[in-house]
């Protein structure tokens, strides 16, 4: 029986280390095969990576066109914006001297039609204010005396 135990301990030693070297070679190829599966996945991720590289570098290259457009636009705009202020400012100026002109020519209108000037004839009495006498030039009689009107909305277009 002895022999008989030393055998089958013998074989079992076998079966043992061919069994062991059977499991390192399955925790080889495992280990080889988890080896090559994260080379693929870094492989993968660095492609993912360099392609998120080059989808920002386009971008960049879009939104620095764009921005250089908007800035084109702006100073173009800028540019028209001080035209049309210079353009205003002549404009109110005239308009301002306008109005002075028109002012002064209703004081004068308001001076003329105030002032009490009569030439007596022998039979006929004219106000020389009121008809197309010497010191009438502009015909007021047809003004029914009221004064001229302006307003800055007459000057606008």
């Amino acid at each position: 029986m002895a022999s008989s135990s030393g055998v089958s301990s013998e074989s079992s030693k076998l079966q043992n280390s061919g069994s062991d070297e059977d499991l390192n070679q399955v925790m080889d190829q495992r280990k080889r095969k988890r080896m090559l599966s994260n080379r693929e996945s870094a492989r993968r991720s660095r492609m993912r990576k360099q392609e998120h590289l080059t989808d920002l570098t386009a971008q960049i290259g879009l939104l620095t066109r764009d921005n250089n457009q908007i800035i084109t636009s702006m100073n173009v705009t800028n540019q028209l914006y001080m035209k049309l202020e210079a353009e205003n400012s002549v404009l109110r100026a005239q308009m301002d001297e306008l109005t002075n002109r028109l002012q002064s020519l209703n004081d004068i209108m308001d001076c003329i039609n105030s002032s009490k000037w009569i030439y007596e004839e022998e039979d006929n009495h004219n106000i020389i204010g009121g008809g197309d006498g010497f010191l009438n030039p502009w015909g007021t009689g047809f003004l029914n005396n009221q004064p001229i009107m302006a307003s800055a909305d007459m000057f606008m277009c």
